[in-house]
């Protein structure tokens, strides 16, 4: 037994002794682990917190801190800890019972109990509470009239409480940083709320009766933001999950979502359940309700399953399972609506995607996609991407990747769909099959590289000339480099065979083409230092000169399965060829100069800012092009430049432009900015011009407004078209707790109408998302788009 008691071990008595009327602290006896023999006490123990210092009246008399901050303590499996009791008045029996009165105060490591009374036994570790009751314990504190706990086992109830627990997302107990903001736990939750009574099912397990919960805080003599009502609820830190019977949720005191049963995550993990439905509003669908139901079938796989209730149409079932494996994953989609009202018909559409890893270097994938009738995706889609589907994909591949070699093979064709308000769309050639070969040596003699590409592939297309096409190119180069000058010739030869059906009268339906291609790359780099707004930066100058010879062959009998005319922009104006695929091989006798500046850190070799201008001479006029194509006589191509990076601080521009200095025009432009002082303060603008094909304006943010509103929005308008592209408007709301978000968006077809769709949501923090989510929207039409109330942001959306 503790030394406090051993004075009275000589006299104990089974009877109740008075201890002190005086403000008393005792320490009482932890109950003695089976293992240990009793204790002999030869002489009396000191008091309790005992100083030489007090007992001659130097200081004053010790006392327990007054602290509702308790640092989580871990018991270790056996141990046992010491309870202490602070009152005005103390009596029992002593290793028994103890009762207490009058400002009580009993501490173990992890808990606080305050109470007018409370008694506490001992062998049970059970305490009764009256009156003004409070309970801190590992962070969590209840209040109320009476309580009753079973300490050691968490077990017990709470008459009238009211609460408030905190845990971390993992359910843990929670822990704080500090630092120059304060103590804080950005995984923090915290759950708060009433109850007629709380029963203590265990550790982290709690059932009240006739609740309320919620995440906000409420306000002095009002309720919170939200809160949920309910006549019975559980809430599980265990198994991480809150159920809830008969719920009621309101906002702003008004009532606005019933639930015979409700269930939510506690940490925003991945539950089976009801979600939090969608609504919102398209002129294709008029009013929609989603109420999408979550199975999490495994920590690895689950599947969604969301009836899509569309007023002016029907209901369009969606499904959705994912799956992981150490080896493989995937997706498989699929929608059917039994019966479009306004077609007149069913309608489907299906996505797979799959990838699997073999080992030993192998490697598979398929994607499979299909819909039932071609304008089921501009009729029934969501966002400019869905909308805009036109050659559905279907492919399977394997593959395999070595040291210095890999090898794909690839099944591949397409669902093309016509929408009839539309030109016809010419299918693409399926390719059954096409294999492709890729190599690389960097360790020949003498420093060679040696590189190979190879490929064999089918073209089949019902409409068209076919063939399969055999191609081989070997390459051999010398890298010579120095500190400051590079130079890398390098020659190969590229060999192309063709076999041919249905073929025009008169054409051959084999062909070869043998081109051989010889290249020359050389840069030098100056480095300097600078001063750039107050930063200590190098400044580099980099000229690049690259001369190419491919000589003239005859291409024009060479049908085109997969071949067109490759952008001109800095990527394109170092390559062999100008064309993309593999049906022709531009002739070239020409040199590209480039110049280029970039400003970097010294220590980290950062890049903050890039400048570049380059241009293409030609030594001979262009022979080789494709059907239809203008072949080019000038002896110089269009200048090109660009610029990009940390112009200004916190502002960002890129910049790129193609000019025709022989006309004097521009030919391209590409220009755009952002400012982002800080986050969820973005603006950016841009503008997009391709003579005779493009002029598109862009401009888009995020900023705040006042009193926790902040404005959202994208405006992207065709000059060339005469119309809107699309355009996206909202609202968002942060309450500190909750936020709420109204959007608009209108979106272009390619018929020349329009759909337009409202979003509303309201997010609880670590509660639930209700409405339809316009957060994807957002993010991919405001770059540099993010989330307010970073918390809000995790919000369950598990919510039943």
């Amino acid at each position: 037994m503790p030394a406090a008691n051993a004075a009275e071990a000589p006299r104990r008595q089974e009877e109740s002794a008075e201890i002190s009327p005086q403000q008393t602290v005792v320490p009482l006896p932890a109950i003695a682990r089976p293992e240990e023999p009793p204790l002999v006490v030869e002489r009396p123990a000191l008091p309790p917190l005992y100083s030489a210092h007090v007992a001659a009246g130097d200081l004053p008399e010790p006392r327990l801190t007054s602290s509702t901050d308790i640092l989580p303590h871990f018991t270790l499996p056996n141990e046992v800890l010491p309870t202490f009791i602070a009152a005005e008045h103390i009596s029992g029996k002593t290793d028994v019972q103890v009762v207490a009165d009058g400002d009580v105060e009993i501490r173990k490591r992890n808990s606080i109990l305050k109470s007018d009374r409370v008694t506490y036994w001992q062998e049970t570790d059970e305490v009764e509470a009256e009156g003004n009751v409070r309970l801190s314990r590992d962070g969590d504190r209840v209040r109320g009239p009476r309580m009753r706990m079973k300490m050691k086992d968490s077990t017990g109830f709470f008459e009238q409480p009211e609460y408030n627990i905190r845990r971390n997302k993992t359910g843990s107990v929670p822990t704080l940083w500090i630092d120059a903001d304060g103590p804080h736990n950005p995984d923090l939750t915290t759950a708060q709320g009433a109850a007629t009574r709380m029963e203590f099912e265990g550790e982290g397990k709690y059932r009240l009766s006739d609740a309320t919960y919620s995440t906000c805080a409420p306000a002095a003599g009002h309720d919170p933001d939200w809160f949920a009502r309910t006549a019975d609820l559980r809430l599980d830190y265990d198994e991480q999950q809150g159920t809830a019977k008969n719920a009621t949720l309101y906002f702003k005191g008004v009532p606005i979502l019933y639930s015979p049963w409700l269930s939510f995550s506690l940490n925003n993990e991945r539950k089976s359940g009801l979600l939090s439905p969608t609504f919102g509003s398209t002129s294709s669908g008029g009013f929609e309700y989603t109420q999408p139901f979550y199975w999490n079938i495994a920590q690895n796989m689950d599947a969604t399953i969301a009836p899509r209730i569309m007023a002016k149409r029907g209901t369009l079932w969606k499904g959705e399972y994912r799956y992981l494996q150490t080896a493989y994953s995937g997706t498989m989609q699929g929608e059917y609506l039994p019966d479009d009202k306004l077609k007149d018909k069913s309608r489907s559409s299906y996505s797979l995607t799959h990838n699997h890893s073999l080992g030993y270097g192998f490697s598979a994938s398929l994607v499979l996609n299909g819909a039932s009738d071609d304008t089921y995706f501009s009729d029934l889609a969501n966002g400019s991407t869905a909308v805009a589907q036109t050659n559905l994909l279907r492919q399977g591949t394997l593959s395999y990747g070595g040291t210095w070699w890999s090898a794909n093979l690839m099944a591949q064709s397409y669902q093309t769909l016509q929408d009839p308000s539309l030109p016809r769309v010419t299918e693409p050639y399926r390719r059954l099959p096409q294999l492709t070969v890729n190599a690389n040596r960097g360790d020949l003699p003498l420093g060679l590289n040696f590189a190979f590409s190879g490929e064999h592939v089918n073209f089949r297309n019902p409409t068209l000339v076919e063939g399969r096409r055999f191609t081989l190119y070997p390459q051999i180069s010398l890298p010579l480099q120095t500190e400051v000058l590079s130079v890398t010739p390098k020659i190969g030869l590229h060999s192309t065979r063709y076999q041919l059906d249905h073929q025009a009268a008169g054409t051959p339906d084999r062909l070869s083409r043998n081109v051989p291609i010889f290249s020359l790359d050389s840069g030098v780099t100056f480095e300097r230092d600078i001063d750039w707004l107050g930063d200590k930066l190098t400044q580099t100058l980099e000229p690049r000169l690259y001369y190419l010879y491919v000589p003239v062959r005859d291409q024009s009998q060479i049908p085109v399965f997969d071949t067109g005319i490759s952008g001109f922009d800095f990527a394109q104006i170092f390559g062999e060829n100008r064309y993309a695929g593999g049906d022709r091989i531009g002739d070239a006798n020409q040199a590209t100069l480039m110049l280029t500046s970039r400003l970097l850190d010294p220590a980290t070799g950062a890049e903050s800012i890039r400048a570049a201008f380059g241009q293409r001479f030609y030594f001979s006029t262009q022979k080789v092009g494709l059907p239809g194509e203008v072949l080019r006589s000038d002896r110089q191509t269009d200048f090109l430049g660009s610029l990009s990076g940390r112009v200004l601080p916190k502002t960002y521009a890129d910049a790129g432009v193609q000019y025709n200095p022989r006309l004097g025009r521009m030919e391209r432009l590409n220009i755009g900015g952002r400012y982002q002082p800080e986050s969820g303060k973005v603006l950016n603008a841009g503008y997009r011009y391709t003579r005779d094909q493009l002029g598109q304006i862009d401009i888009s943010g995020q900023w705040p407004l006042t009193g926790g509103w902040h404005a959202v929005g994208r405006f992207n308008y065709s000059t060339k078209e005469g119309r809107m592209i699309e355009s996206v408007a909202g609202l968002e709301f942060d309450g500190g707790c909750w936020i709420g978000r109204i959007v608009m968006q209108r979106l272009a077809t390619q018929t020349q109408s329009s759909n337009t769709a409202l979003f509303f949501q309201l997010e609880l923090n670590d509660f639930a998302k209700i409405g339809s989510n316009p957060l994807d929207i957002l993010k991919r039409n405001v770059p540099g788009y993010d989330v307010i109330n970073q918390r809000g942001a995790d919000a369950s959306t598990n919510t039943q």
